[in-house]
């Protein structure tokens, strides 16, 4: 079969909220842009179960992420009602079903320009020429065909980093050591998150390991809309599920030492087995269900071991028992014999929801990518970079400053239960909201160090620690805004994306809405401003 030969001005590979930010950003100032999904949807976890926007200070995020939150709020206007009392749950459009997310994300597009949504194709190669991405190489799933994608400017906006592996080029897997970048919570580590403090059995040794992925459930509580599961999913082992109770008897699924609003606390849950969940509301009956880390039970960690460097099979035969993994800890905790009788009927009020994800049984389509590959950019973003620490009691300035983050450090675990572990999963950082900071993100992070012609919103240069913080959708959706506007004025200029005017981009960037500094720094700037024209 003959490859199909198109060219673009811009490619973005991969339909998550980063790349849908870059190739709207693009396509706004008049570039023809592709962007391809190997799944049959966009909006990679936001639309896949991840209902609540992770932010914490919400003035910090703006541009293409401000414009996707007034959508999905106007539309719980219109379908609810701005006075109904489900409507509230939306919490002003930053809480969403899958489903709204999803249509919101298409308004987006289709209000963009020239956006061809090229869904269901397969990354499959990239073509590098003199150190430069020239075309990628991807399969229509549907039709078989092989097509030729060729653009002056790539973005790669994949969970896995996977566009600028293809390339060739340098990239971070796994943890660095402790001393590497004399980052405190580095490498191997047991973090007492109730109390802020890192325990005895932190080495510190940097490894290969990854923090676990699940599925982000998204459930109902309406028995109408509500598919129950009626037998043992494929692949159930309830011994997988057994040592559950013993984190219920000894206290390990108690309330947390403090509440936050929106963190997924329902006090009904705790000293139950349902704590196995973090449970928040949405709008029309239905919650936004992750699966806790905190439990020594937790069955997710490791079971990733092979998906990023692995094949598609591969990364479908593990994706695939994620899924298994999942639907077994709801059926253990709606039917097994050793559950409570009151947990199981409690569980049992929460069901796939029959008008989501209504072409794959109701269950998300996407694996919750927490971190994969990381780049080797121009610069390394680092646990300095994003906390306050002792030694350096402020974030860093950056002249090339192009968006910000500030969601605290949040890693899964990354190893099954270990001989001698009595409190908490190693590897899990619980919400070092305490060291966190609002912090200035550089272009330099996007860009690699030698490959040429591409830019990388997602899987940038940080290390592990510093991307549990940057790994959120919101930022994430930040720094693809960035890049879209980045690949526009490369072609303008006829430049590589490394030598685009940072004074011009940022302030094509700043009239657009992205925050690019924190509001009480922009109150001292009209302050001084004012004092000089005095």
């Amino acid at each position: 079969m003959q490859k199909i030969k198109r060219e673009f001005d811009v490619i973005v590979v991969g339909g998550t909220p980063g790349g849908i930010a870059a190739a709207v950003a693009a396509a706004r100032r008049g570039r023809s842009v592709a962007l391809v999904e190997r799944s049959y949807h966009v909006g990679g976890m936001s639309t896949s179960g991840l209902g609540k926007s992770d932010i914490e200070r919400r003035e910090i995020i703006g541009g293409v992420f401000s414009d996707f939150i007034r959508r999905v709020k106007q539309r719980y206007v219109n379908t609810l009602g701005a006075d109904s009392e489900q409507f509230r749950y939306c919490r002003n459009g930053y809480y969403f079903e899958p489903s709204v997310a999803e249509g919101v994300f298409h308004d987006i597009l289709r209000d963009a320009g020239d956006i061809t949504l090229l869904l269901g194709h397969q990354l499959e190669g990239a073509d590098v020429d003199r150190d430069r991405v020239r075309a990628i190489r991807v399969t229509d799933l549907q039709t078989g065909a092989d097509h030729c994608l060729m653009a002056a400017v790539f973005i790669d906006a994949t969970y896995e980093g996977d566009l600028y592996a293809a390339g060739g080029a340098a990239y971070r897997l796994g943890r660095e050591s402790r001393q590497e970048f004399d980052e405190p919570h580095a490498g191997v580590i047991y973090f007492d998150y109730q109390n802020g403090v890192i325990l005895p059995r932190s080495t510190g040794a940097g490894d290969d390991r990854l923090p676990a992925y699940t599925y982000r459930l998204c459930l109902t509580t309406d028995p109408d809309n509500g598919v129950a599961l009626t037998e043992q999913p494929s692949g159930y082992q309830r011994e997988t599920y057994l040592p559950y109770l013993e984190d219920l008897a000894e206290g390990r699924l108690s309330a947390p030492k403090v509440l936050n609003d929106g963190w997924g606390y329902y006090p009904e849950h705790f000293d139950t087995l349902l704590r196995a969940l973090s449970v928040t509301d949405l709008s029309s009956g239905k919650v936004d269900a992750n699966i806790n880390p905190r439990p020594l039970a937790f069955p997710f960690p490791e079971e990733n071991i092979g998906y990023i460097e692995g094949d598609w099979e591969t990364r479908d035969r593990i994706a695939h028992r994620h899924r298994e993994l999942t639907l077994g800890l709801l059926w253990f905790l709606q039917q097994d014999e050793s559950v409570p009788a009151r947990h199981q009927k409690m569980a049992r009020q929460y069901n796939l929801p029959r008008d989501e994800f209504t072409d794959n049984d109701h269950f998300p389509w996407q694996l919750y990518i927490r971190e994969g590959r990381r780049l080797e950019g121009l610069y390394t973003m680092t646990q300095h970079d994003v906390t306050q620490l002792p030694g350096s009691p402020e974030t860093p300035e950056f002249d090339d400053t192009i968006a910000m983050g500030e969601f605290p450090i949040d890693s899964f675990p990354v190893r099954k239960r270990q001989p001698g572990d009595t409190q908490v999963l190693e590897g899990y950082l619980g919400m070092l909201a305490h060291i966190t900071r609002p912090y200035k993100i550089p272009y330099r992070a996007m860009i690699p160090r030698q490959l040429e012609g591409i830019i990388v919103p997602v899987a940038l240069s940080a290390t592990h620690v510093a991307y549990s913080s940057i790994r959120m959708e919101p930022t994430w959706m930040a720094l693809g805004h960035a890049a879209g506007v980045a690949a526009d004025l490369s072609l303008k200029r006829n430049s590589d994306v490394r030598d685009v005017p940072i004074p011009e981009l940022q302030q094509q960037l700043a009239k657009e809405g992205q925050v690019l500094r924190l509001p009480d720094e922009k109150t001292q700037a009209r302050t001084r401003a004012k004092a000089r024209l005095v």
